[in-house]
């Protein structure tokens, strides 16, 4: 059997099926009941930050329409559901002292109907939507943040914690400090790429290890739940894998993207060595006095270390890589990152630009995460395929056959069962990316992610299962696949 056929096989027994979504993509009511604005409200209805002029205003409107949600977690027969929470809503002054109760009370109804249908809900705290007000004063580029969120960690341990047993705190903080502080193409739009971006990462490492360490300390006991952080990673894979030179651009791009914010928590409270070696001496070069990177303080690396219970994943793609050339410098994607990364002409492109169909990377994604960090019970928060609409007809064949999305499904989750049965990995989980169509941040409408379409010319947001919703169901029943698929088939 070759690396590249499929496995018959299953996961582990209580292995988590879910599907994951987040706050401002899907709730809508952006100023029902006392709501007050985040960053993506401000950032969404400023000209031309959203590719399609549209923003998430009214989105699904899962706020109203959250029980229709259950009910297509339920027909997928998924275990569990991952959501965050809108730190806007629940404490629209980022106050704790002073709720939103209509905010508690929706989320309380969401909680309590999951379980009422025996789905197990997936909490993340902070999803990207920044309350405002915190902006305002500074927000992740000031180190009061880590207080303040470490306040509404408690508010929500507090509020919630009784039923939620499965905490995240921050999603994919990589993406807000390279896209919200550096390139500024995410909300809040600041374009500080050699300072801002890594200010903003120490807060968020601060502030989430704050939350684990107040979770374990007041609330594990009682509440018997497990928490952690999320990160995102494509996989790297060296242009020529004999090169040393390609391997060890594949490695420092890893070590510098996905390390950047897994060495600090899974080894030893730190940034990378070769990230924090290349920030130095290229701040040297620059005239600078210190490095551009901050540093933390030995009892800060000490909260920090060891903050999580299992690592949390999302992973949608791979790059090629290779070191850079004085040709290729204007292409690197951040002055400080020595690697180039691009992907493989033959591989096949989904709808986002960036999005290519490269399953084995999850595999040896999942290998590299397993070595370098300690074998932790590792947990797939995201990973999905999008599709490109001209047009938002539920009809169309082709809009719900979505035969590339089931390809994308069958193949990535046989790599995670092959990392898993052939490999030794702990994997523990997998949820899907999305449950439905959303606002796809600064793609805005013009991305599908959904197992299910939902046609935003309804005002009541009508949803319609795909037939990756019933692919996937079918896969959870079995547990994974009774009989090797066919990978290379968009049929269920």
């Amino acid at each position: 059997m070759s690396d590249s056929d499929a496995i018959a096989g299953h996961f582990r027994v209580d292995f988590m099926w879910g599907t994951a979504t987040a706050s401002y993509q899907i709730e809508g009511a952006h100023d029902a009941d006392g709501k007050s604005p985040s960053v993506w409200d401000m950032f969404a209805h400023k000209e031309g930050a959203i590719v399609d002029g549209c923003n998430g205003d009214i989105t699904c409107d899962s706020y109203h329409n959250y029980k229709d949600d259950i009910e297509l977690i339920k027909q997928m027969k998924n275990t569990h559901y991952r959501f965050s929470l809108s730190w806007s809503r629940l404490l629209p002054t980022a106050d704790s002292s002073a709720p939103n109760m209509a905010g508690v009370a929706y989320y309380n109804k969401l909680i309590d109907g999951l379980l009422a249908n025996g789905i197990e809900p997936c909490v993340t705290l902070f999803h990207w939507d920044l309350p405002r007000c915190l902006h305002d004063k500074g927000g992740w580029q000031d180190d009061f943040i880590i207080e303040k969120f470490k306040e509404y960690a408690k508010f929500c341990f507090d509020h919630f914690g009784d039923r939620v047993k499965m905490w995240i705190t921050i999603n994919e903080p990589h993406v807000v400090a390279a896209f919200g502080y550096g390139s500024g193409i995410h909300a809040p739009g600041v374009q500080d790429p050699m300072s801002g971006c890594y200010q903003v990462s120490r807060t968020m490492l601060l502030g989430h290890a704050h939350a684990w360490r107040l979770y374990d300390s007041e609330y594990r006991a009682k509440q018997n739940g497990v928490i952690s952080i999320t990160l995102n990673s494509d996989w790297a894979e060296p242009a020529n894998p004999a090169n040393q030179e390609d391997k060890d651009a594949a490695d420092f791009y890893l070590q510098c993207t996905l390390g950047w914010f897994a060495h600090p928590v899974y080894v030893d409270g730190d940034y990378p060595p070769k990230m924090k070696e290349a920030i130095a001496r290229k701040s040297k070069e620059q005239g600078l006095e210190k490095s551009r990177l901050p540093t933390f303080t030995e009892e800060e690396k000490k909260i920090i270390k060891g903050t999580h219970d299992f690592f949390g994943l999302n992973h949608y793609t791979s790059r090629v890589c290779s070191p850079v050339t004085e040709e290729t410098k204007a292409m690197v994607l951040h002055p400080d990152l020595e690697a180039l990364v691009y992907p493989n002409e033959k591989w096949e492109r989904a709808g986002s630009v960036w999005l290519f169909l490269v399953p084995w990377g999850l595999r040896k994604l999942l290998n590299f995460i397993a070595n370098n960090y300690g074998n932790p019970k590792i947990i797939i928060t995201e990973n999905g395929c999008s599709t490109k609409h001209p047009h938002d007809n539920p009809g169309d064949v082709a809009n719900l056959k979505d035969e590339q999305r089931c390809r994308y499904i069958k193949s990535y989750l046989n790599e995670a069962l092959k990392a898993h049965l052939l490999d030794g990995v702990d994997l523990r989980g997998y949820f899907l990316w999305s449950l439905m169509d959303n606002f796809e941040w600064a793609e805005g409408y013009t991305e599908r992610f959904g197992l299910h379409h939902v046609d935003f010319n309804d005002p009541k947001r009508k949803r319609t299962p795909r037939n990756s919703a019933k692919l996937y169901t079918k896969i959870i029943e079995e547990n994974g696949f009774s009989a090797p698929p066919d990978v290379a088939d968009g049929n269920i």
